[in-house]
């Protein structure tokens, strides 16, 4: 008798608690006066980067960065369809990374006291140590899953030993032409948004979600 090849995916998905937390912020001015606009946004920026700073000297922060400085002018339109004069407005982002959220938590609500920044969402991720051992272990599991289900299908037909012959990420096996899916494993970025409370304590609270990794593989065997 001759070998049955047989076809089979096997997926894995794993979830876990985030060990980094990325905040994301906006520092904003506006105003008639270019110049002006820019001034004021210097004086609103220098106090957080100099916090910051601070921040990771004392080790609460690991790593922050900012962007340059935006600047840029619109007309704005009044009621009566006439254009007005200029508003000018700067703008200049933060990034701030976090591993202890309970920090992370008092620093947002403290920040979201000052004028002219607004909090934007929090990025969970695990280091790069963690993510890259999760992702063999779950596309381990993923061919384990496919070899299980191959296996199952021959002991179907009465057929005893199963042979690899290919193994790749879902898409590869498919004939040229056909349309390829993402490759595995992936890992699912869970984001939070900032949100108020009115009671007393930190002015943010926060609630990590965690992190999904999954993997999936296309696999050929024979059986006989």
């Amino acid at each position: 008798m001759s070998d049955v090849v047989i076809t089979v995916r096997g997926e894995h998905e794993t979830r876990i608690a985030p060990e980094r937390a990325i905040a994301h912020l906006t520092i904003r001015a506006e105003g008639p006066e270019r110049g002006a606009v820019v001034e004021r946004m210097s004086a609103l920026t220098e106090p957080v980067r100099d916090d910051l700073a601070a921040r990771k000297s004392a080790g609460t922060v690991t790593e922050w960065t900012s962007q340059r400085v935006s600047v840029w002018s619109e007309r704005p339109w009044n009621n009566e369809g006439k254009r007005l004069a200029p508003v000018h407005y700067a703008t200049v982002d933060f990034s701030v990374t976090f591993t202890d959220f309970a920090v992370l938590s008092w620093w947002a609500g403290e920040v979201a006291e000052r004028d002219g920044v607004q909090l934007g969402w929090i990025e969970w991720k695990l280091t790069p140590e963690t993510k890259a051992s999760v992702e063999r272990d779950v596309a381990t599991q993923a061919v384990g899953v496919a070899v299980a289900r191959a296996t199952a299908y021959a002991g179907a037909l009465g057929l005893a030993n199963v042979t690899a012959l290919e193994l790749a990420d879902v898409g590869l096996l498919t004939q040229p032409g056909a349309p390829e899916a993402a490759p595995a494993p992936r890992m699912m970025m869970a984001k939070a948004s900032f949100a108020s409370d009115t009671g007393g304590g930190p002015a943010v609270q926060l609630q990590p979600e965690d992190i999904v990794i999954s993997a999936a593989v296309e696999a050929r065997f024979a059986a006989r």
